[in-house]
């Protein structure tokens, strides 16, 4: 669930922001603290909204899994590509061909440098040798 945040003053702050489990977390403390004594929140509705935080948080976990994943695959796929010929796009849409001679991190992203040049993945046509 997307929502903005409102800075002092009533103004929305710029970018939406996502609630986390950090934020659900305030909520259900937040709910337990000023809840009626005299009606407290049921057993039932107790444990199923701990039971969507439990959830949250895995799903948050699994997420992080996934993303240092993908990361290590795009770096495996990289690497695996020095020493070959390869094509690849320039920006100005002309195609480059030559040799991968190194891979490197740049802007949190991997770089195949091509003939003295820096190319992402992105711009990768064709594996020719």
């Amino acid at each position: 669930m997307q929502v903005q945040h409102v800075q002092a003053g009533g103004q929305a702050a710029t970018g939406p922001r996502v609630l986390g489990k950090d934020d659900f977390l305030k909520l259900l403390v937040a709910q337990l603290r000023h809840q009626d004594p005299l009606q407290p929140v049921s057993d039932r509705e107790f444990v199923a909204q701990l039971a969507q935080f439990s959830a949250l948080e895995q799903m948050t976990n699994v997420s992080q899994a996934v993303l240092e994943l993908a990361r290590r695959q795009e770096a495996a796929a990289a690497f695996g590509l020095v020493g070959r010929r390869v094509r690849v796009q320039a920006e100005d849409g002309s195609t480059v061909e030559g040799m991968v001679s190194a891979v490197r991190r740049q802007d949190g992203m991997f770089v195949l440098v091509v003939e003295d040049r820096a190319y992402t993945l992105d711009q990768l046509v064709e594996v020719v040798a």
